[in-house]
């Protein structure tokens, strides 16, 4: 028998490595901010870079940047030609998010926004190739309802945390009632059902939503 952890392991050591300036992010997070497990992290990084490479898009959006580990990734697969929309609601983690950006020579591509996602997503006159959905939970509806519109048809989201520590899972062994997990629930059934979209559901960490527009 083996235990999930054991998977995980041997799944990190046949993935492609972080690069030295994501390890050193990764490890800056977890060392130095609460909550450090709201990065994307190792493996999930290489797969948003994966699915970035194969897509190609030109315009990517991601709504909760946290400390820039995932909008780094992201960025990887962009056409030479393309720009990342990255909000952030948090105006304390502006400056690690830049110098992050900086250090990875990517000012001109990557774009942040500090504020909310709902007033600013409105006012990006953009097209999507490629949109990271990794914000609040309890508002993925909103967000998801907010840029559905704005991505291309045969264009590609991704939302996070889409298991939620297990809470998600009907097997969940307390019958979980706080907000943040029955609208992950909720979430989660309405993608299912939604017929302008195909969607896969990744076990991947905390569970990933890949969806395409039809």
């Amino acid at each position: 028998m083996y235990s999930p952890d054991d998977a995980q392991r041997y799944a990190d050591h046949h993935t492609t490595p972080e690069s030295p300036l994501l390890a050193r992010l990764n490890r800056e997070t977890h060392v130095q901010l609460l909550h450090a497990r709201m990065l994307s992290g190792h493996a999930q990084g290489r797969l948003l870079s994966m699915v970035s490479h194969m897509i190609r898009p030109r315009r990517i959006l991601e709504l909760g940047t946290f400390t820039g580990y995932s909008a780094l990734c992201l960025a990887e697969g962009m056409t030479a030609d393309g720009v990342l929309h990255t909000v952030e609601q948090n105006p304390e983690l502006e400056t690690r998010i830049r110098r992050y950006v900086q250090e990875a020579g990517e000012e001109a591509r990557i774009q942040l926004h500090i504020g909310n996602a709902r007033d600013i997503v409105p006012t990006l006159a953009e097209t999507w190739d490629m949109v990271f959905i990794d914000a609040d939970k309890i508002n993925n509806d909103t967000y998801y309802e907010l840029v559905l519109p704005q991505v291309r048809p045969g264009g590609f989201l991704l939302i996070d945390n889409v298991l939620w520590g297990g809470k998600a899972l009907d097997s969940y062994p307390i019958k979980p009632s706080d907000k943040d997990t029955l609208a992950v629930r909720a979430f989660n059934d309405k993608v299912q059902a939604d017929k302008r979209v195909e969607n896969v559901f990744l076990p991947l960490r905390d569970g990933l939503f890949l969806v395409r527009k039809i």
